[in-house]
């Protein structure tokens, strides 16, 4: 089977770098102009820099010529991948839709395959998640993603297809916790940001990690999850990595809150419309989400970074 990749961000290139190595690739760009330049140049300057792009990579703005290939990952941002599904339904019919974006849609409170199936209900959809950065991709280092599918057969299928010298895949049927365990951890990635922004320590950062992971659990097997999926890749495994790495943009917007600093707002931060929608689930589901209520506070400016420690610190003694 061919594959596409929709969206010549960081993440969307660097997955086309590490799938031009078992055959050619379509690296789809929005951008005209873009994507020429990209193709003379062989390099996403802006968004890898340093990294050329395998000549089995082969960029284009033409969505036809794109979406003409079996399998499609749509590397866009959750929180425009329904207006981009839409946008092109008419060349998305009968494919294989991987989305690779990590949330929760905010005016849905739905995932990235819920997205797909609410726009397109006959859509054979996949989700490829799990703890990973752009670069060390694009650069071919070693990294292992969770493939969630309902379908088994199909997962396995795509399993075999898009694992590479690389990229190391696991699947799971468990659809609703991959996506909640990519989501989630966001969140709690803006919260250890905002600890060391402002000098709470690394002792610090290891409670709110491990409190958040119970925040994960709790939501997710309240919304039908398994438990083993939240602590593999998807769950455990990508929340060790954003909340300990200032690659990770949550990451990073946290330290700008903890610091008092301003954040790029042209930067997508996944996590910042995540924890408003998980917030609002939470409540219509009565969950107790104290750290996902307290960094939405923090990005609406209803608390400082020290009464938002004040305010967890002193929440009623409990049993682990």
């Amino acid at each position: 089977m061919s594959v596409s990749v929709l969206g010549s961000g960081a993440f969307g290139t660097a997955l086309a770098i590490s799938l031009a190595g078992n055959s050619p690739v379509t690296l789809w760009a929005r951008n005209a102009m873009k994507a020429q330049a990209m193709q003379d140049s062989r390099r996403n300057g802006t968004r890898l820099p340093g990294v050329a792009l395998p000549e089995a990579i082969s960029i284009t703005a033409d969505i036809a010529a794109a979406c003409r290939s079996d399998v499609l990952l749509l590397a866009v941002p959750m929180q425009v991948l329904r207006s981009s599904l839409e946008v092109h339904k008419d060349h998305l019919t009968r494919k294989t839709l991987v989305a690779c974006c990590k949330g929760i849609e905010l005016h849905t409170g739905l995932g990235p395959i819920a997205v797909i199936r609410n726009v397109l209900p006959d859509a054979s959809a996949a989700l490829l998640t799990g703890p990973s950065f752009a670069a060390d991709i694009a650069r071919g280092l070693p990294t292992a993603l969770t493939l969630a599918c309902s379908e088994a057969d199909q997962g396995k299928i795509l399993q075999e297809q898009l694992t590479t010298a690389n990229l190391r895949l696991y699947r799971t049927t468990d659809i609703i916790g991959a996506e909640l365990g990519g989501a989630l951890k966001n969140v709690m990635a803006i919260a250890c940001g905002a600890v060391i922004g402002a000098g709470l320590g690394d002792s610090a950062r290891a409670a709110l990690m491990t409190r958040g992971y119970a925040e994960m659990q709790r939501m997710a097997l309240a919304c039908g999850a398994k438990p083993e999926t939240l602590a593999g890749l998807s769950g455990f495994g990508d929340l060790a990595l954003t909340c300990s790495s200032d690659l990770s943009r949550n990451y990073r917007l946290g330290l700008s809150i903890g610091r008092g600093e301003p954040f790029d707002s042209s930067i997508t931060v996944e996590g910042a419309a995540t924890a408003r929608a998980v917030a609002e689930k939470a409540d219509r589901m009565q969950l107790d989400m104290p750290v996902t209520q307290t960094v939405t506070n923090l990005l609406d400016q209803r608390l400082t970074i020290s009464e938002a420690a004040a305010h967890l610190l002193k929440r009623p003694l409990k049993e682990e």
